[in-house]
């Protein structure tokens, strides 16, 4: 991955001044530290199983900041920056920065307030260095530079670039501090780091949300505004706009937030598209467990359009991160409508997953066309949520991102500089099987160009073509015995994938498991996508997906195939 405003060199050692941290401890949980020095960074150790700190940073007896992190009571995992000076800036010389400790958790078991680790280890520094030392990050996988990711956000394509944002904690590698991440590509396998485009501010932390092109000004923000949609997770969930004039690199608060409120605990997640007949924009937000329909004409006045979803599908858990668009039905000539419901807990195989439903929407009402007992699953393993898709994607194309993971594990990967990756980009359509309408799965076409000369040899980031003959079993293996089995069985048609001695699976006792897919018909063709941590598998007609996370000590340098033959592309 590119980095850019991140992108920063090993530190030298002059670059780096170490704090000599005294703290001003005021009760055994309460200090303070002025810092004087006109460095643009704190870094602070952070240690994941500390109990976590609250953090206020005060300049000119203002507070500027607030932020949650695990400060190292005893050992030190990983740094995090934390911006005390700002870099671009018109003052010559910026006032001196407080900042306020508040600690939680018993201390009498930790020592006394000032011996902790974390006082020890604080470093100013002009830089932070944000080389990649992790062996399981991805090698062609959208990954954050640092820190912890959750939900893709506010995706969008506008003059050729497109736009990622993401849930994100710059503080630390697991989930807190909500605000929006940002990365742009060119081809949507190569990302490069932006800044960070939306805040906490007084209504809370930044939740999900989307981003769309309003191409006829109809908010008045000028012809061709991105405007984006966000949860502000305050005291209360409310939603919130934000509006860009520079193509999406940065964004002005709208003053009249938050625009939609309610008394409903679990209200999140705003969609918003533009839908071309009713001439009016479409909002549509997880409230607890069903799909709530708003409209507007101008972005910032939404009228409750309907209700969906409460004798629908899976309720299992909480419904999240919905999504709404038309898509062509294969071989027919028609549309449909297609809505995306995710839902955390509730999948067939524990944790979070994407659920769908197919039908017909007309601006006001969305009508499924299954019955409300029928469950559909976009992905058929245990790691691929909150999916969403791309606005004002070209082609008319339909493109979706998931965060590759698992709320049952998601904070727990062995990993330390960053957790969590996204799924490799695909586009959707649908299809009929047996009376149903299902949403078809393809690996995008910006894939392709990815693939090397085909080797002989397994390696740790590579695409598998797998031409099938009938019943089929693909093993994945290293020299330390680790393997990743896949059956595919044409008379049940149905794909399964075992990961229970696939590395390390003891990290979390929900990890280790066997995912099962329909396959919807005889598969001739199989698309795997091997990328250190990670399989992604495709049915090359699209009709059956599976998504894995794998930790093995060692690449898989080795295939077993039996029932087919199998060609192994590089990506380097």
């Amino acid at each position: 991955m590119k980095r850019n405003f991140l992108t920063l060199l090993l530190l030298a050692a002059c670059c780096l001044t170490k704090a000599q941290v005294t703290p001003a401890t005021l009760s055994d949980r309460h200090a303070m530290v002025r810092v004087n020095e006109q460095k643009q960074y704190m870094l602070l150790p952070i240690q994941e199983k500390a109990e976590m700190a609250h953090i206020r940073v005060i300049k000119n007896n203002e507070v500027v900041q607030e932020l949650n992190a695990r400060l190292a009571v005893d050992k030190v995992d990983y740094f995090v920056p934390l911006e005390i000076n700002p870099k671009i800036s018109t003052l010559k010389s910026q006032p001196s920065t407080l900042l306020d400790f508040h600690f939680n958790g018993d201390r009498r078991t930790k020592g006394a307030l000032k011996e902790l680790a974390c006082w020890r280890e604080m470093k100013l520094s002009d830089t932070f260095d944000t080389q990649n030392r992790e062996r399981f990050r991805p090698l062609y996988h959208h990954t954050p530079v640092y820190g912890w990711m959750n939900d893709p956000n506010g995706m969008f394509y506008k003059d050729g670039v497109w736009h990622l944002c993401y849930q994100w904690n710059p503080y630390g590698s697991q989930w807190e501090n909500m605000t929006w991440g940002h990365s742009t590509s060119r081809d949507l396998i190569h990302w490069e780091a932006q800044p960070a485009p939306i805040l906490p501010d007084a209504l809370g932390t930044i939740f999900s949300g989307s981003c769309v092109v309003d191409h006829n000004n109809t908010a008045g923000f000028g012809a061709g505004a991105v405007v984006a949609f966000y949860t502000s997770a305050g005291e209360s969930q409310t939603q919130s706009m934000a509006y860009s004039t520079d193509g999406g690199r940065t964004f002005t608060k709208y003053e009249g937030n938050p625009i939609i409120t309610s008394n409903v605990p679990d209200f999140r997640d705003p969609k918003v598209f533009w839908h071309e007949a009713s001439q009016r924009w479409v909002m549509m937000l997880a409230v607890g467990q069903e799909m709530q329909i708003f409209s507007s004409p101008n972005l910032k006045q939404w009228t409750l359009e309907s209700h969906f979803g409460s004798e629908y599908g899976c309720h299992g858990g909480v419904w999240e991160c919905p999504d709404l668009f038309e898509l062509p039905v294969r071989g027919t000539g028609q549309k449909k409508w297609m809505l995306v419901c995710n839902i955390n807990p509730g999948f067939i195989y524990g944790g979070s997953a994407t659920q769908y439903f197919i039908g017909q929407f007309d601006g006001h009402k969305f009508t499924c066309e299954s019955r409300p007992e029928v469950t559909k699953w976009l992905d058929y393993g245990k790691d691929h949520y909150a999916t969403v898709t791309f606005d004002n994607a070209p082609s008319g194309r339909r493109v979706a991102l998931a965060w590759m993971s698992n709320w049952q594990y998601a904070n727990e990967w062995p990993v330390k500089q960053f957790r969590s990756a996204n799924s490799i980009p695909r586009d959707l359509d649908l299809f009929v099987s047996e009376g149903e309408t299902y949403c078809g799965v393809t690996p995008s076409e910006e894939l392709l160009p990815l693939r090397g000369k085909p080797a002989k040899q397994l390696s740790e980031a590579c695409e598998v073509v797998v031409n099938v003959k009938g019943t089929c079993d693909i093993t994945l293996e290293n020299t330390k015995g680790e393997k990743l089995v896949m059956h595919y069985d044409a008379a049940k048609q149905t794909f399964s994938m075992d990961r229970t001695q696939s590395g390390d699976v003891s990290f979390n006792e929900n990890f280790s498991c066997v995912t099962t897919a329909p396959t919807h018909g005889q598969i001739k063709q199989l698309r795997l996508f091997i990328d250190r941590c990670s399989v992604e598998a495709f049915d090359a007609d699209g009709h059956m997906a599976m998504t894995n996370l794998v930790f093995p000590s060692e690449p898989y340098n080795q295939i077993k195939v039996k029932g087919g033959k199998a060609t192994i592309y590089p990506i380097g």
